[in-house]
């Protein structure tokens, strides 16, 4: 590859000592579906990490993925003492690693040098980095570029020392396709979905809920978790559980079902470092009330949306509620589509080229 060239079908070597068979979370589900995405569309991708799949083999490649691993076990100092050479070794036109752990990209970003490739970094938010330490803000420095999913989250890498021109957002991304797919389910004014978790913050919705006792309304909570019965007991406390229907951890398509279903999708949890729940609802139609908190990106997406509302108490979010009213039923919206799957991995592949033509053979 010369300088200037913009490869069509790219390499990429993706860095992450742990995916989501050694800790499922939204960081590490989000970069397994990137490397499926970028190796459906036709590029080659290997997953440097740590072993987690059974026999002597070192790599292992179930489908388009190729996964190659650097240890067989979970040591940070081994993982990150032969990085560099495997990367080396395989001369990728570009890496993208993960922040956690921190060491891993440092290491990365040697590997980078000797195989003369960029780094981009994917910082998700939850990856639980002491933003405090040292190496935490070695690693926001360290790549040629810092990806986030949300300004929240860009907002603090920038304040760990990357810069506006070494940051980018990508948000995170629908099948768009799959909205129009399945039938709308019986029609609800409010749906809200999030874990049951202690960030789910159902108290909110809950105490505008019960300000409206006097009108005609209906609610589903999707999700399930630790808390279920505790926000159960809550609506009964406040005398609107017979209008209120928990539907647990749904599935996708059902999701989608009740999503186009409702008017309103509700969103007050107090921690989203991408609401992709909420980005689901809108492409559903849905309008979008949204309680501001100052761990949540949640108001990013509908901060020029005209069908939404962002609120900051439980009384705003009432009257939001029967404000909403003057909005049509819609079951799909197709501003959202450029959300899709196809959409957002394009400015990815985008990116990379940007990264190869700037800093290449640097």
């Amino acid at each position: 590859m010369t300088p200037g060239f913009v490869a069509q079908r790219m390499r990429v070597a993706l860095v992450a000592m742990e995916t989501t068979h050694h800790r499922d979370t939204e960081g590490t589900r989000r970069f397994r579906r990137l490397a499926q995405g970028l190796a459906d569309a036709g590029h080659e991708v290997t997953v440097f990490c740590a072993q987690w799949w059974d026999g002597e083999e070192d790599v292992f490649q179930p489908e388009d993925v190729r996964y190659q691993a650097v240890t067989l076990g979970q040591s940070v100092g081994y993982f990150c003492l032969r990085l560099p050479f495997v990367l080396a070794r395989h001369g990728p036109d570009v890496i993208h690693a993960r922040p956690s752990p921190p060491q891993q990209v440092i290491a990365a970003s040697v590997g980078g040098t000797l195989a003369r490739s960029p780094l981009a970094l994917e910082w998700f938010g939850d990856e639980g980095l002491d933003e405090n330490s040292r190496l935490t803000r070695a690693v926001a420095r360290e790549p040629q570029l810092v990806i986030t999913p949300s300004e929240m989250v860009r907002t603090t890498v920038r304040e760990l020392g990357a810069t506006d021109e070494s940051s980018r957002i990508i948000p995170e991304s629908i099948d768009f396709s799959l909205v129009e797919s399945v039938d709308p389910a019986e029609e609800v004014d409010v749906v809200y979905a999030h874990p049951l978790d202690e960030s789910a913050n159902i108290e909110s919705l809950f105490l505008g809920l019960a300000e409206l006792r006097d009108r005609d309304w209906s609610a589903t909570i999707v999700g399930d978790g630790p808390q279920r019965a505790s926000y159960e007991r809550q609506a009964s406390d406040l005398r609107i559980d017979d209008r209120v229907t928990f539907v647990g951890a749904c599935d996708r398509e059902r999701r989608l079902s009740l999503y186009r279903g409702a008017h309103a999708f509700v969103q007050t949890a107090y921690r989203e470092y991408f609401a992709t729940e909420l980005l689901w609802a809108l492409a559903c139609g849905c309008i979008g009330l949204v309680e501001y908190q100052a761990k949540s990106s949640a108001h990013e997406l509908i901060e020029n949306h005209a069908r939404s509302f962002r609120v900051t108490n439980p009384q705003q979010l009432a009257d939001a509620i029967v404000d909403a009213g003057q909005y049509e039923h819609r079951t799909v919206d197709d501003r959202w589509s450029r959300y899709d799957h196809d959409e957002v991995l394009t400015q990815y592949t985008d990116t990379y080229d940007e990264l190869v033509e700037t800093f290449g053979f640097l």
